[in-house]
């Protein structure tokens, strides 16, 4: 059992008011502090526990009580040196914000949990200082089957896999600070109505926030309000890696109002995932396409984001794949490029391309080195409606696939400003093989191309 010295380190009193029961954590009296401080100095966990370290045992027997107890564990300022601690049902563990370091010292893993109702973080810093994690590890903090994770105002640094991964969890990850992963800041697998927001995720090797399902189905994840930078592709690929936030076969979730910047491929990149909202991002400086909807997805509103800086600006893609529905409306694309991080079939420099059953609005363009949308590609096109966009300073201002078995497309009342080549004209695949369309009076019976100004 854990002594009565260590019990004021970690555990706050239950105090009884009224018949009601109460958590409270232990003051540090003027008088006691010193004595504490010196104690939790000398404290060191090696939570190896084949040790039999008396420490390492106290301490997760010490967490397996206040579960009990349903009262938290309270780690007062200090470092902490532990590994491989399993987390009971109702762990609650909080600290002092930035004052409370747990650091893993190897030999397996940091904080798992698994097939249990409530488990909440909050207040801490947790290092992993780049250690190896076991074979069985995906993450330096490792969550299955927890119905409701609450992480609040936690830092999780240095992992060498994963800084956090929640299989099968419910729950929030909140105000929290995930940084230098190997892998990705947060990957969450068959999630069931998780909230991400409000978080810092920077400087990790292959990805920022992963949603992601074994089978496509609904998921309902929110990712609102975070803020995501320098984001690599150290594994490479074509789009595997390198993205701030990545959504594949995860039905029904909302991605909205983030910060995101400096991604080695795609801001937010949703594969196979169906009925997602991108809404009111923040898009800066994209290795790759900013925001790409690709693969057998159905319904998809991208609506309101702000894209400075990318190869290509937004691509709805993938027909061929079953990709169809979808609404592209009120974005701002620009400062687009002609580099990309792999070699193109199309090439970059694409401001809006969509395939099937599309709504195109509203939508402003400005310096697409190559086109400023792309309507279709090849045979890849059914029911695409282009209207009342802006386009300046692109070579092509809309180009529009007329190969054979290519469907319909309406392209109406635009605009086209500094579009040196041609504001509206028909490709079959790469080649150009129209005149000017804008127009009206297209020799084509599957377009409608009206009421579009070009200067």
């Amino acid at each position: 059992m854990p002594s009565r010295r260590d019990m004021l380190f970690f555990l706050a009193a239950s105090a009884v008011a009224g018949g009601t029961s109460r958590a409270f954590a232990s003051p540090l009296t003027a008088v006691a502090e010193p004595d504490l401080r010196g104690a939790i100095d000398a404290v060191e966990y090696r939570a190896i526990p084949e040790s039999g370290d008396r420490k390492t045992r106290n301490l997760q027997q010490m967490i397996e009580q206040a579960a009990r107890e349903n009262v938290p564990v309270f780690l007062p300022p200090g470092t902490y040196k532990v590994s491989n601690l399993a987390l009971p049902d109702n762990t609650r563990i909080t600290g002092v914000p930035g004052a409370s370091r747990i650091v893993y010292t190897g030999e397996g893993h940091l904080f798992s949990a698994e097939n249990v109702r409530r488990i909440e973080l909050s207040n801490l810093v947790i290092d992993g200082g780049n250690r190896w994690l076991g074979d069985y590890a995906g993450g330096l903090v490792q969550f299955t089957g927890v119905d409701e994770v609450l992480i609040d105002n936690c830092e999780i640094g240095g992992s060498r896999k994963h800084g956090l991964q929640l299989e099968r969890c419910g729950g929030r990850l909140e105000r929290s600070r995930i940084s230098g992963a190997a892998q990705s800041g947060l990957y969450a697998v068959d999630s069931a109505n998780l909230s991400v927001t409000g978080n810092t995720i920077a400087d990790c090797g292959n990805g920022g926030i992963l949603v992601h399902r074994w089978k496509k189905a609904e998921d309902g994840t929110v990712v609102s309000g975070n803020r995501i930078s320098n984001i690599r592709a150290n594994d490479g690929g074509t789009g595997q890696n390198g993205n701030g936030i990545n959504i594949f076969r995860a039905d029904g979730v909302m991605v909205v109002n983030n910060l995101i910047s400096d991604c080695a491929f795609t801001a937010i990149r949703a594969n196979s995932a169906s009925d997602i909202q991108i809404n009111s991002n923040q898009c800066r400086r994209s290795g790759e396409t900013a925001i790409y909807v690709e693969f057998a997805y159905e319904g998809a509103v991208v609506s309101a984001n702000m894209i400075d800086g990318a190869a290509n600006g937004i691509s709805i893609a993938n027909f061929d794949e079953g990709g169809r529905l979808a609404s592209v409306t009120g974005n701002v694309v620009r400062n687009l490029t002609l580099k990309g991080p792999y070699q193109h079939e199309v090439g970059f420099g694409i401001g809006i391309a969509a395939e099937a059953d599309t709504l195109i609005s509203g939508n402003v363009i400005e310096g697409a080195p190559r086109w400023g949308m792309q309507i279709g590609w090849g045979p890849y096109l059914r029911n695409v409606v282009v209207t009342g966009n802006v386009v300046r300073k692109a070579p092509v201002g809309c180009a529009v696939s007329v190969a054979d078995g290519a469907g319909t497309a309406v392209i109406t009342d635009n605009i086209f400003q500094e579009t040196a080549e041609g504001a509206v004209l028909g490709f079959a695949w790469e080649k150009k093989v129209s005149g000017e369309m804008a127009g009206g009076g297209a020799p084509y019976a599957q377009l409608t191309v009206e009421r579009n100004r070009a200067s």
